[in-house]
């Protein structure tokens, strides 16, 4: 170790995380050289040789502490061995010898049980499957490459599909890792091969594993469905071994990050997809692969028999979320709206959105309700069953539907209700919705015979058509028309009633 540099790099002010750096001196021991030189005045002033600076840290800095050789755990030997013969964990060892007085660290404790069972090395097992039995499927970074629609740059992964057997493979990039992209990377991957795998083996990524767990993963429903549609198992790693699909691994995703990707300039993702497609079926497809020493297109020419064909259709690829109902009878999947029961107002239900429909189902997967997709957020999916009665007839209520049903009960009818909606001040619509109800209490006849009154008397309004039902007077017998009535004012006493004082002395009563 050079003191004369460290020296130096103190008294022209560098850190000691930088001299750590630069001279590869742990920081520790320049934080030692600093104390020392700071005692010695040797940041100031002039700088001594070498020989005399080895003399003066040989004689005045502290010794470094020596090795501990024997461990602090040592005396404590025989009932550690027992309690790990006994199955018991590092952490709870420490804590029992804290408990015998033991002032030691974890680590200590940790690195005494280590020494005193040492390990093996760790033996790798290869398995080979045959044709047709499995493929290894894994998401792995891609750089940035150029998004068509907005021409940006932006991160993206690349989804690679591996025959076990044969190790040819598919590789799409996509911009997520969302449940709708993964599902539809798996439809690509088996059209490319032109058929299915028996089993697909995965990570726990959320898109298909929603609780990673070794013995009872819980598996993304809509992942579940795609596998029930074209007939393969999921065959989820155990947490931390990723060394189990080794063949996705390193032969696929890394293999594509050297090759295809290596040294390649960012362009637009559906120049990059297109590419490594054709890069699939040549430069990888056609190379003499390191484990199998065959090439994979011409391994899997006999693998490909052995898949399972695809399904007459594809996969109607559905996502599903849990959702609450709220108080309009509606939920909102995706910006857009769908309607459900009134009777699940407040409750959460479960909700899959497909290609074509999105259905909602209560939590025991109960059916509520079908409707087209909207194909753009804002879009209101309404059935009129799913509202509440008492709502339903001012929630159809419109201008045109008022003029057809009044129509079907009469031409008296339809007379008023034209009147009222022709009023170029005041919205009549709500008056001729409660008009029209009255159907409903009193039949199309009344209601008809109501209206030919008003109108025979002009007033057309929806308080007389109601008060000559209620009062029954539409039974009564219109006869002949009712002789006009002049609005002029009238004196019905004579004008000797009115003049009388000056005729007679008669006085006005």
């Amino acid at each position: 170790m050079d003191i004369q540099e460290i020296l130096r790099r103190l008294r022209a002010g560098q850190s000691d995380r930088a001299i750590h750096q630069d001279l590869g001196v742990h920081r520790d021991t320049v934080r030692k050289y600093r104390c020392w030189a700071e005692t010695q005045w040797l940041l100031e002033g002039d700088l001594p040789d070498l020989a005399t600076l080895q003399r003066l840290a040989d004689a005045t800095m502290p010794p470094p502490r020596p090795p501990q050789c024997v461990s602090s755990v040592e005396a404590y030997r025989e009932v550690v061995e027992q309690w790990r013969q006994g199955g018991v964990e590092i952490a709870a060892i420490h804590q029992r010898l804290q408990e015998r007085g033991y002032e030691g660290s974890y680590m200590s404790v940790w690195r005494f049980v280590r020494r005193m069972e040492p390990k093996g090395p760790e033996a790798t097992v290869r398995v080979e499957r045959p044709p047709g039995e499995e493929a290894q499927v894994d998401f792995g970074y891609a750089g940035q490459m150029i998004d068509p629609e907005t021409g940006q740059l932006r991160r993206a992964w690349a989804f690679v599909m591996t025959l076990s057997y044969s190790r040819h493979q598919y590789v799409e990039f996509v911009f997520d890792q969302r449940v709708g992209t993964w599902l539809a990377c798996h439809r690509h991957a088996f059209e490319f091969f032109g058929g299915v795998p028996q089993r697909v083996v995965i990570d726990n990524l959320k898109a298909a594993i929603v609780r990673a767990c070794g013995d009872d993963p819980q598996v993304q429903q809509s992942y579940r469905e795609c596998a029930e549609h074209y007939g393969f198992l999921i065959a989820p790693n155990r947490p931390g071994t990723p060394q189990h699909k080794g063949k996705v691994e390193q032969g696929g995703v890394h293999y594509v990050k050297r090759n295809f990707l290596g040294g390649r300039e960012p362009t637009r993702i559906t120049e990059a997809n297109r590419d490594v497609r054709r890069w699939c079926l040549t430069t990888a497809g056609e190379r003499v692969h390191g484990t199998s020493k065959e090439q994979p297109l011409a391994r899997y020419e006999v693998e490909r028999e052995q898949l399972h064909p695809l399904p007459d259709r594809p996969y109607d690829m559905g996502e599903w979320k849990l959702l609450k109902l709220y108080r309009d009878c509606h939920v909102v999947f995706d910006g857009a709206y769908y309607s459900a029961p009134f009777t699940h107002i407040g409750q959460q239900v479960r909700v899959r959105g497909g290609n074509t429909q999105v259905r909602i189902y209560t939590m025991g997967y109960q059916l509520l309700a079908t409707h087209e997709r909207a194909q753009q957020p804002g879009v209101r999916r309404t059935h009129p069953r799913h509202l509440p009665p008492q709502k339903l007839p001012g929630w159809l209520l419109s201008r045109d539907a008022c003029r057809e049903e009044a129509d079907t009960i009469g031409p008296a009818t339809a007379q008023v209700v034209r009147t009222l909606l022709d009023d170029p001040v005041i919205d009549r619509l709500p008056t001729v919705g409660r008009l029209l109800r009255l159907r409903a209490r009193f039949g199309d006849a009344r209601l008809e015979a109501a209206c030919q009154r008003a109108l025979r008397f002009d007033d057309p309004a929806y308080k007389t058509v109601k008060r000559i039902l209620t009062e029954g007077l539409d039974c009564q017998h219109l006869g002949h028309p009712a002789p006009a009535v002049s609005t002029a004012r009238t004196f019905v006493r004579g004008v000797s009633d009115l003049v009388g004082s000056a005729l007679g002395g008669l006085s006005w009563t």
